[in-house]
């Protein structure tokens, strides 16, 4: 077992891990279960989260990986009293179904929209790409994240 911690949504979480635990296992374990377990080996995307500002795949990532670093989840977005600009686009735009894959592709919008605040067509669908959706097909997906963009450039924040 190794002692790590890093910061989660802004607050230090210190760990025991064992040397091969994935950062998934680690986020479920205590409390983050909005990142969720789909195909555990990075084709899915169920598992994202920004780490340091990087938009990955948490079920690649060992554990140890993270100690000193920063990862964000969805909850660091907003929540049902105070919604994101992109969380409120996906419900509006009716991008979701049943919520098994939202949460990491509202993080993967939100990585996209850090770096390109209006993207084409063509970088939405790269950003959103390995994230796969069962449930709502994509067209609404790329509404949404488009929405978002009009929504944050109106607020003036991402």
């Amino acid at each position: 077992m190794m002692d790590i911690s890093f910061k989660v949504n802004g607050k230090e979480l210190h760990v025991s891990v064992t040397g091969n635990e994935s950062l998934l296992d680690v986020l479920r374990k205590n409390g983050f279960t909005s990142v969720k377990r789909g195909c555990s080996e990075g084709e899915c995307g169920a598992c994202g989260v920004i780490v340091d500002g990087v938009y990955l795949k948490s079920c690649l990532m060992l554990a140890v990986q993270a100690h000193g670093r920063e990862v964000m989840t969805v909850e660091a977005l907003g929540d049902v009293q105070e919604p994101h600009p992109i969380q409120v686009a996906v419900v509006e735009e009716g991008a979701v179904q049943c919520g098994f894959c939202t949460p990491s592709r509202i993080l993967a919008s939100y990585s996209l929209l850090q770096n390109s605040p209006n993207p084409s067509d063509d970088e939405v669908k790269e950003a959103l790409d390995g994230n796969l959706c069962r449930c709502t097909g994509y067209v609404k997906q790329l509404s949404a994240v488009k929405k978002a963009a009009e929504l944050i450039g109106k607020e003036g924040e991402a």
